[in-house]
């Protein structure tokens, strides 16, 4: 999603290029990215660089969303009503410059179309070979099990995967959405692994005068503060940066298949990848648990 908006073309081809020679092959974006410029300008840029050689787009797992206004204002042109999932997958992969999507995503629920309406609507897609998986993104626990019971009805797939705001600080996904998902067979690939920067050593960068948060993150650094000074400390006696620990740590969990990174700058990528090779003992997730705790699955979190 920085791609357009932070990161200039050249950067974001030059970024997807070394994803691919480390292995990364999952990209994931939004037909609604690069909104301060205008909707979709993101994808574009996804498209230009699949346009300069065709092994790009073979060597990719291509993940883009569904849901979000595009800027037009006006009745079936946002959400997941079957007329804007046709419209808004014709038009991503017009700038994908694609003909197919491998994971189409609803990037929220949408409380005010039934499923049997979304489900018609992805097997179309998916019989017309423009959509391979579906999935889902900021759902509850209540809402998956909502689709694939629809779907099962119907002897459709479903979901696939989940794409949740899960990290160290934000856990309230263990409770109820990552059994859902676990039970269901789905993946789940968190969103903002270092909650907006925050677990990525911010308070060191702040003290070198690197970075200084405003508005609702520094709020929300000032809250945290103690959490966050024995978190870099920990990262510091481990031999780890914050965000490479931060990322490391989600590994970990047997629920998430891969978290979405979402480098603004080559440098950015380099160091989550070199999260992928942090082993973390037992004594050391205990530690990040006393850190920032987490949550049992639900009713026993709050009951037993």
């Amino acid at each position: 999603m920085n791609f357009g908006p932070l990161t200039e073309v050249g950067d974001a081809h030059a970024i997807m290029e070394r994803a691919h020679e480390v292995g990364i092959n999952f990209f994931d974006t939004a037909n609604g990215y690069g909104r301060q410029i205008y909707p979709g300008r993101t994808e574009e840029i996804i498209g230009e660089w699949f346009a300069k050689d065709a092994k790009n787009r073979e060597k990719t797992v291509l993940a883009t969303k569904v849901y979000g206004d595009m800027g037009q204002d006006w009745p079936n042109t946002s959400r997941l009503s079957a007329l804007n999932i046709r419209r808004a997958l014709d038009a991503s992969l017009k700038r994908l410059q694609t003909d197919y999507v491998d994971l189409y995503q609803f990037h929220h629920v949408d409380r005010n179309t039934p499923w049997e309406e979304i489900w018609q609507a992805m097997e179309v897609a998916v019989q017309q070979g423009k959509v391979l998986y579906a999935g889902s993104s900021n759902f509850a626990g209540w809402h998956i099990a909502q689709a694939q019971e629809a779907a099962a009805k119907r002897n459709f797939n479903g979901l696939v995967s989940e794409q949740s705001l899960y990290n160290l600080i934000q856990r309230d996904v263990e409770r109820e959405l990552l059994p859902a998902a676990q039970a269901y067979g789905l993946g789940v690939i968190p969103w903002s692994p270092l909650h907006g920067g925050l677990l990525g050593g911010v308070i060191r960068k702040e003290n070198e005068g690197v970075r200084r948060l405003e508005g609702r993150s520094k709020e929300t650094l000032e809250k945290l503060r103690p959490q966050i000074e024995q978190y870099e400390a920990f990262a510091d006696e481990l031999g780890h940066e914050p965000g490479e620990l931060a990322l490391a740590w989600l590994l970990h969990q047997p629920a998430v298949t891969g978290p979405i990174v979402g480098p603004r700058t080559m440098e950015q990528l380099e160091s989550a990848v070199r999260a992928v090779d942090i082993k973390l003992d037992e004594k050391s997730l205990t530690r990040l648990d006393e850190i920032f705790p987490g949550y049992k699955t639900a009713p026993e979190d709050y009951a037993w």
